[in-house]
């Protein structure tokens, strides 16, 4: 006991000083309440704060209620990927910029450690005591430490040696808050689905001590994101890209038949069960290409999950993710997750995002040059009146900013590669999940009848 509180002491010493670096399983709800300061064309500035307070007064516990590619299109993805940008080059070097994703590094090669543990452990630099028996578990290693705490991998001895992650949160009330929400999604999760059928991370348990919410998760593997990274930014192949667009659509359809949304969907909290791969010279890219052993994935990441009931924050999503009627202040529900689906798919399929941008004006921009002009009526009703003249994206295609528009995007079946059946097919229904409006925009229970996904039917 005195180790444990000598380690505690330790751990709240590290939270003063240190800065997160990269973990897996934080309340999105804090990441972006850290980010704020960074976007400067983030409207909502409090939103964090008014959404916390709302859900710790509104939150109400509703009721539990591969076949092979045929013909995989043969192309060289170094010249595909200048042909798409002609300065590919600075395309990463966007991404890693002083405006680069953020959230990728609160998630970063860390993850590929996160998940499992028991009830009541404490934290030690080199092992954390189960307050329920007199044996102690051994951390491994600080997984990630972050504005909301840090987390740890351990073993757990009493449960055959198996690792799992715990989340340390930091004793802070609107810290605490969120992490209790996040809690109450997983509790339901887990009482609707106990044997993760629908592909929804699985807390283990949670517990307290003097304040620090603790929170134990199954171990899982790199997000999808880091793996395209470590990839050289290579794409899934279009089974892969099947199979994990049947999974992630089956999970999310799930929350959705839950009454609740996610609202923060990306390739960083879709994971692998494994991400095990096999690792061959690519002749043509002159470099080392891996492929996945197994597609199988996990959605993690419900800090920001809101039920239909709840207080819905004016903003949410990750900005290359984010819906249309989120950036126009319109009002939100489950399709935003559809959107969101529909860009991480077209990620996978590419390499990298279609959105890269952290101005509002400039992501509407993009989707106009992607998916044609923005519908009147959804112009009409928002109050951004600022993005807009006369009914009209306000927006000069010769700027500097125009120019990069210009230069980054274009209609969205030009992205194809080929034009086989497969990839036809999947960009009909990437086509779909980006309709403007939210009322026209496919449902994921219609999603998964879609003939994208009728070999996996067939096998």
């Amino acid at each position: 006991m005195r180790i444990l509180c000598d380690a505690l002491v330790l751990f709240q010493t590290i939270l003063g000083r240190r800065h997160f670096v990269g973990t897996k399983f934080s309340s999105r709800r804090l990441m972006r309440y850290s980010r704020q300061t960074n976007y400067p064309d983030w409207d909502d500035r409090n939103c964090w704060d008014d959404k916390v307070s709302s859900r710790h007064q509104h939150r109400k516990r509703p009721l539990n209620s591969s076949v092979h590619e045929s013909k995989r299109c043969k192309f060289n993805h170094a010249e595909t990927y200048d042909s798409l940008y002609s300065d590919a080059e600075s395309f990463h070097e966007y991404e890693r910029g002083p405006h680069e994703r953020r959230y990728v590094e609160e998630y970063s090669s860390n993850f590929s450690q996160l998940s499992q543990t028991r009830h009541h452990c404490r934290d030690h630099e080199n092992g954390y005591y189960n307050h329920s028996s007199k044996s102690s578990d051994e951390i491994v290693t600080t997984l990630g430490e972050g504005a909301f705490g840090k987390v740890v991998e351990c073993i757990d001895h009493k449960m055959g040696n198996r690792h799992v992650a715990v989340k340390i949160v930091k004793n802070v009330d609107r810290y605490s808050e969120a992490a209790r929400s996040e809690i109450q999604v997983l509790e339901h999760l887990k009482v609707s689905d106990p044997y993760s059928k629908y592909r929804c991370v699985q807390m283990i348990e949670w517990f307290e001590h003097h304040g620090h919410v603790c929170i134990v998760f199954e171990l899982l593997g790199l997000s999808t994101y880091d793996f395209i990274k470590e990839n050289s930014f290579l794409p899934f192949s279009m089974d892969h890209i099947r199979r994990m667009a049947y999974q992630i659509c089956k999970s999310v359809n799930f929350l959705h038949s839950n009454k609740l949304t996610h609202t923060d969907l990306k390739p960083e909290n879709i994971l692998f069960v494994k991400s095990d791969y096999t690792e061959k010279y690519n002749h043509k890219l002159k470099r080392d290409e891996r492929t996945l052993k197994n597609p199988d994935i996990k959605v993690v990441d419900f800090g920001s999950a809101t039920y239909d009931d709840e207080h819905h924050s004016t903003l949410v999503s990750t900005r290359h993710y984010r819906a249309p009627e989120v950036i126009l202040a319109l009002g939100w529900s489950q399709p935003c997750d559809v959107w969101s689906i529909g860009c991480i798919l077209i990620e996978y399929y590419l390499g990298f995002t279609i959105f890269p941008t952290h101005d509002s004006k400039e992501h509407l921009a993009m989707m106009q040059k992607i998916l044609g002009p923005l519908p009147i009526h959804m112009i009409q009703k928002t109050r951004k009146h600022k993005y807009f003249h006369q009914d009209r994206l306000d927006w000069d295609e010769h700027s500097s900013a125009g120019r990069y528009v210009s230069r980054r995007c274009k209609p969205l079946k030009e992205f194809m590669q080929c034009h086989d059946s497969d990839h036809e097919s999947l960009f009909d229904l990437i086509g779909k999940m980006l309709k403007y409006d939210p009322a026209e925009r496919i449902t994921l229970s219609d999603a998964l009848k879609h003939p994208f996904f009728s070999p996996l039917k067939e096998k």
